[in-house]
């Protein structure tokens, strides 16, 4: 082989090579057109090629030190560049595009939480009307821990946190996943889950009402339910979003309109698995604990809230030219 005519015609491409990688490495992969990623990627397999070349023709240890450098710059270009940029797209996902799908699903959210809070009004009203109303929803155990001993059950889980969190955790996953499922029942099975937990909370809050704990079981509620309730009706919104393109597809095609409508439903689970696993850890951790106050308990669970609600009502700021 010709050494110096080889290196004279390839010369070129490892110019080329370097001149992507300096803008990749100064500006990003998104810097670069769709072209020019595709003409990295095959420089890359070309210059790799010129450099297995080299070394077996021995064409001298600087330019097989210089194409080594090349190859190993492009390789963590192209590679672990393509994870910086998948974990740059997760960050901007729950920066901005999530609030973003929660603006824009909002009635379907809103319609969910209002089945919630119409099952929780309901047995508010029945339990207080007929106290065996209670026995039909809240397990007999404990209402006679409440009634009779008159305390509340969240002291079974001091000394048990990790594996209360995690049991915390995959319950309430499980309730949101069926109630996202439950939109292929045209939303019947998500209607139900909604209105049941929300006869399920009215009935236990009425139940420690009666009995004069209710400060300490709603200090022990707040601090993940800012969170907790929340993502169970987002959950609720995501399956009524299904139920909505198999009811009423509008102008599109159901199939299409599934397409659509379920894309969103799939970014609202984005954003209820991290909330559910955040509320999970509070809820085995700090709600139970005792040596915390009541007082710092309600306004933990107060500032949360305030702080989810405001990064749901953000947008993203548009700079004009």
């Amino acid at each position: 082989m010709n050494i110096q005519r080889w290196i004279a015609r390839r010369e070129s491409n490892w110019q080329r090579l370097d001149a992507l990688l300096r803008q990749v490495e100064t500006k990003g992969l998104k810097s670069l057109k769709a072209t020019e990623i595709k003409e990295l990627a095959s420089l890359y397999r070309s210059v790799a090629a010129d450099l297995a070349r080299a070394q077996t023709q021995q064409v001298g240890n600087i330019l097989i030190h210089n194409l080594q450098s090349l190859t190993t710059r492009a390789y963590t270009q192209i590679y672990q560049g393509s994870r910086r940029q998948e974990w740059q797209a997760v960050a901007e996902f729950y920066r901005w595009e999530l609030p973003a799908v929660v603006q824009q699903t909002f009635p379907y959210i809103a319609a969910a939480t209002a089945l919630f809070f119409l099952g929780l009004l309901i047995a508010w009203w029945y339990a207080w009307q007929d106290p065996t109303f209670i026995s039909l929803i809240v397990p007999e155990r404990l209402i006679s821990q409440v009634r009779d001993e008159r305390k509340l059950w969240m002291g079974s889980i001091v000394g048990i946190e990790p594996l209360a969190s995690s049991g915390i955790m995959i319950n309430n996953l499980k309730v949101s996943f069926g109630a996202v499922a439950g939109g292929i029942t045209a939303g019947a099975f998500t209607t139900y889950i909604m209105v049941f937990n929300g006869l399920l909370i009215g009935a236990i809050g009425t139940l420690v009402g009666q009995n004069n704990l209710a400060y300490p079981f709603w200090a022990f509620v707040f601090p993940h339910g800012a969170l907790e309730l929340p993502a169970i009706f987002f959950a609720g919104g995501a399956g009524l979003l299904i139920a909505r393109a198999i009811l009423f597809p509008g102008e599109y095609r159901r199939g299409d309109a599934l397409k659509f409508y379920g894309s969103q439903a799939v970014q609202l689970i984005f954003g209820i698995v991290p909330m559910l696993v955040i509320a999970g850890v509070i809820e085995g951790f700090f709600s139970p604990n005792p040596r915390i106050p009541d007082p710092f308990k309600y306004l933990f669970g107060t500032g949360l809230f305030i702080f989810f609600f405001i990064y749901c009502n953000r947008k993203r700021s548009s700079v004009k030219g």
